[in-house]
């Protein structure tokens, strides 16, 4: 299998952690960004949207992250832990995945890409709208040591990804205390979390 990525990018750090936590080999592929642009004029016929993370499997391509981490859980998992077959757990990690895409992480880049790739001042109502993410994260960790209860899964390495950038860039995630004590748990127990480390620390160099 082959991976389309960046270092830096958030969500290829999270399909790499899935990847890992899954024991699955990646011919990784990378993409070099300029001002937050991909610079390989025939990437557009590999992924039409021109985004990373794109997988290539076989005849399958996929580029959307959460896509893909799922694909590799149900396609190469020796168990569902990270995805649970069960309808109703399943239910709440595709839930939280849509936040993680539609919310918080939207809100990540809009608060800090124009900031790292546009070297602009950051927008008071825009960390507003970031800080009301991170709140909602902080109560979904209310009571529980993961995003959707007792056991990590997918969504949990989507986030942690997320969360590592922002960290790097000087979010302050001590007023949040459930999602400052997760993240120094996930530190501790997501497979791959020092080079997602590193990689978050590499977005923070762009700015």
């Amino acid at each position: 299998m082959e991976l389309y990525y960046s270092p830096g990018s958030a969500p290829c750090r999270a399909v790499q952690m899935t990847a890992m936590a899954l024991g699955v080999p990646l011919k990784l592929k990378e993409i070099q960004l300029i001002n937050g642009k991909h610079q390989r004029p025939d990437y557009g016929r590999i992924s039409p949207q021109h985004s990373i993370p794109t997988l290539k499997d076989k005849d399958l391509i996929l580029w959307e992250s959460r896509a893909i981490q799922i694909y590799l859980v149900d396609q190469y998992g020796k168990d569902h832990s990270l995805y649970p077959k069960d309808p109703a757990k399943r239910a709440k990690v595709n839930e939280r995945l849509f936040f993680d895409a539609c919310i918080l992480y939207h809100r990540f880049t809009e608060y800090y890409h124009e900031q790292v790739f546009g070297g602009l001042e950051g927008d008071d109502k825009k960390l507003e709208a970031l800080e009301d993410a991170v709140k909602m994260l902080d109560l979904f960790l209310e009571g529980q040591p993961y995003v959707t209860g007792e056991s990590m899964t997918v969504v949990d390495l989507s986030i942690l990804a997320t969360v590592a950038t922002m960290n790097s860039l000087g979010f302050d995630l001590k007023p949040y205390h459930n999602v400052y004590e997760w993240y120094k748990h996930m530190k501790d127990v997501a497979p791959g979390s020092n080079f997602n480390e590193q990689g978050a620390k590499e977005f923070s160099s762009y700015k």
